[in-house]
């Protein structure tokens, strides 16, 4: 654990705290892609298999439950909640997230640091979240209306792997033999789909207009 790690880690708590916020509070999950959600929801199921097995600390299995609850509650109040899910935009949220499951699986399936269940499980969560953003990025581009909840839920996600990249730099250069080519490489892939939302994000605060992707 550093620093960088635990500001990564933060920064994703808080992105799923202010997604809980806004569907709770407000009662709302517009400009919130379904799809997306149940990525992360599949996501964190197939990378802590190993939760209740393999103990390594109270932080870890702390975070591992708060991911995997949150997760699974978001998608369920989107689907089900009476008053929360009439404000789905099913008609937008229309990605074929689907597709984007079985090249992640196949890929796992082929390359992996050792080929047993759960490290290929958790090598397809770990290219299944690299493009988990996808559907939700093609719905802010669609739909062009992001209220200030939902702009800070998609910045804190994107920040949270950023701040993940500079742990890794920091523990390459402080830990022997600390090479981990998949999770980089998936990392860098994830962090690069950010690119252009963190660009209208900073525009938007800096020039104090409403945030707005292009079409």
């Amino acid at each position: 654990m550093n620093i960088f790690r635990l500001a990564g880690d933060m920064t994703h708590l808080a992105s799923v705290l202010v997604l809980l916020l806004k569907i709770h509070t407000i009662k709302s999950c517009a400009g919130i892609s379904l799809k997306t959600q149940e990525l992360y929801a599949l996501v964190f199921a197939t990378r802590y298999l190993d939760i209740f097995t393999d103990y390594i600390s109270l932080y870890n299995s702390m975070m591992k439950l708060i991911f995997l609850g949150s997760s699974f509650s978001i998608v369920w109040y989107i689907r089900h909640h009476k008053i929360v899910r009439r404000s789905y935009d099913k008609e937008h949220d229309t990605f074929r997230h689907l597709f984007l499951v079985l090249p992640c699986l196949l890929l796992a399936l082929v390359i992996h640091e050792r080929f047993t269940f759960k490290e290929v499980m958790w090598t397809f969560s770990i290219y299944l979240e690299a493009v988990a953003i996808l559907p939700q990025l093609v719905l802010l581009q669609r739909t062009r209306n992001i209220d200030n909840l939902t702009g800070q839920y998609v910045f804190l996600l994107g920040a949270y792997r950023a701040f993940y990249i500079v742990n890794w730099i920091y523990r390459y250069f402080t830990e022997p033999h600390f090479v981990h080519w998949i999770t980089w490489i998936a990392g860098l892939v994830q962090t690069a789909l950010y690119a252009d939302f963190f660009y209208y994000y900073f525009q938007s605060w800096k020039n104090n207009v409403k945030l707005e992707l292009p079409a």
